[in-house]
């Protein structure tokens, strides 16, 4: 296992440690609101920061870019430079689950090597599922391999999606039907998890729109480790810059392109 992988999952259980006794007591939980259906909790700040604690002592000089503290420069970066490392973090992906006592959440942690994702880490701390990838190197679950679904007719697939709240208004026409033409899909809401299902062949799927950097990242590279497809609305990779993402098993990928496109 590459070493900085090594780290990355040594970061991912301290943040984990931390989550899982906040949620023995939540009614003890501070929670603030970042914007309309947008929480973040003290947990959310203590977990990003014990990932960074950890990372930041292994790689003093890489980059940061939080979901909570936001972006922390490399050593010596320039105004504007992509760093030659840089570390992706979401420390509580579904934290709105999280301040509901719902069990479905998960940690998120990615290295970027000069703009492109070299390591991933998705762990849920409810289950121990801990979902690695290294770039050439596969996706794992709990140290065993994983793979997408074979799954090839899209009239049989099972999709994860982080859509609007509806799909009938001016937002969410183009994807009625992408979700009408599928067996069904589920709103878990943790995109990690929902691309780490996708790798694991839980999901034969997932489409997301207006998404973070820190939503999927580790996502997409367990996905694509895993021998599946990820792309943007276009089909093109700029997922990442774009926040509009499709991923999913070879077979139905191009079919769930077309039902958008459509």
């Amino acid at each position: 296992m590459h070493p900085m992988l090594n780290t990355a999952i040594k970061a991912a259980r301290r943040a984990g440690a931390i989550i899982n006794r906040a949620s023995l007591d939540l009614e003890r939980l501070q929670v603030a609101r970042k914007g309309p259906k947008d929480y973040v909790t003290e947990v959310d700040h203590a977990a990003e920061e014990a990932i960074i604690d950890v990372l930041r002592t292994a790689y003093p000089d890489h980059g940061f870019l939080g979901e909570e503290s936001g972006t922390h420069p490399a050593a010596g970066q320039g105004e504007g430079d992509t760093p030659e490392f840089q570390w992706i973090i979401d420390p509580l992906d579904g934290t709105t689950n999280f301040i509901h006592g719902v069990p479905i959440y998960a940690i998120s942690i990615a290295l970027a090597h000069r703009g492109q994702l070299t390591q991933a880490v998705v762990y849920d701390p409810n289950r121990n599922e801990l979902f690695t990838a290294s770039r050439g190197g596969g996706a794992f679950l709990n140290d065993r391999r994983v793979r997408v679904s074979g799954r090839v007719r899209y009239h049989d697939a099972l999709l994860g999606a982080h859509l609007p709240r509806s799909v009938s208004g001016s937002t969410g026409t183009r994807f009625e039907k992408l979700m009408s033409e599928c067996a069904a899909a589920r709103r878990l809401g943790s995109t990690v998890l929902d691309l780490a299902y996708v790798a694991a062949g839980r999901l034969d799927g997932f489409c997301g729109y207006s998404l973070k950097p820190w939503d999927v990242a580790a996502g997409g590279l367990l996905v694509l480790e895993a021998g599946g497809l990820v792309g943007d609305f276009s089909g093109e990779q700029g997922w990442m810059a774009s926040g509009s993402m499709l991923a999913a098993t070879p077979k139905v990928f191009p079919q769930m392109l077309g039902h958008l496109q459509n």
